[in-house]
C-alpha cells in the first residue's frame, strides 16, 4: 500500500477533500496539522510546491506509488491529446479506482485489497491486479464470496461515494455489476487538481 500517514492528515495538509483516500471530511478541522496549522502563513508557497503538492492530490487520491505515476505520465505523452487529460484518464481507468468509484469498495485502498485477494471479475475473468486498465466495454463485477463480505455488502448498498462518472454505468438488475461506456473524461476527476502543475514537475 502506498499510502502509510494518517489520511485524514493527508487531506488537511493539501487542502482537498480526496475521496478516494478517506470518507472522513476534513471540513471539521480544516486547518493544516501541527501546533501550527491555525496561523495564516506569512510566506508564499513556492513555485515548486504548489507543482509538488498538486502531484501528491493526485497519488494519494489513486494510491499510486512515485514511480506508478511517473510511468502513468510517461504513457499519457505518447498518447493524442492533452498530456494531464490523459494522465488523469489513465489513472481513472485503474482497476482500483473504477471498481471504487462502481460503489464496489468505500475507498480506493479498500478496493485495491478487494482487487489483490482476487474478488473482482473482468468480462467474468479474475484480474488480481489493481494496476490493470479497464477499456470500453468491460463488465466489472464481484465474485461470489466478495457478496458475502459485510464491508462489500455495506459498501454496494450504500452506492458509490461520490458522483457515478460518465463512462461507468451500474447494472440496473445487479447492482454487483458495473460496464465500462467509454473512456474518463476531465469532467469525471472527482477533486480539485491542477493537473497542468504536475506535468510542469515532471518536465523541469
Amino acid at each position: 500500500m502506498p499510502v502509510h500517514r494518517p489520511r485524514l492528515k493527508i487531506v488537511r495538509r493539501l487542502g482537498v477533500q480526496l475521496p478516494g483516500l478517506t470518507r472522513k471530511d476534513a471540513e471539521r478541522r480544516p486547518t493544516p496539522p501541527g501546533q501550527h496549522g491555525a496561523t495564516p502563513s506569512r510566506r508564499r508557497k513556492s513555485a515548486f510546491r504548489r507543482r509538488l503538492e498538486e502531484k501528491q492530490k493526485v497519488r494519494f487520491h489513486y494510491g499510486v506509488t512515485e514511480s506508478q505515476l511517473r510511468r502513468a505520465f510517461a504513457a499519457a505523452t505518447k498518447d493524442p491529446g492533452k498530456t494531464g487529460d490523459n494522465m488523469l484518464a489513465r489513472l481513472e481507468r485503474r482497476l482500483s479506482n473504477v471498481v471504487f468509484r462502481l460503489g464496489f469498495a468505500p475507498t480506493i485502498p479498500a478496493a485495491r485489497q478487494l482487487v489483490a485477494h482476487g474478488h473482482v471479475r473482468v468480462n467474468d475473468e479474475r484480474v488480481d491486479r489493481p494496476s490493470y486498465l479497464v477499456t470500453s466495454g468491460d463488465m466489472i463485477s464481484l465474485g461470489t464470496h466478495a457478496r458475502t463480505i459485510p464491508m462489500v455488502m455495506e459498501s454496494v448498498a450504500h452506492g458509490p461515494q461520490v458522483t457515478l462518472p460518465s463512462y461507468l454505468v451500474l447494472d440496473p438488475s445487479d447492482a454487483n455489476v458495473g460496464r465500462v461506456l467509454g473512456g474518463p473524461q476531465r469532467a469525471d476527476i472527482p477533486f480539485i487538481v491542477d493537473e497542468s502543475a504536475i506535468i510542469e514537475f515532471y518536465a523541469r
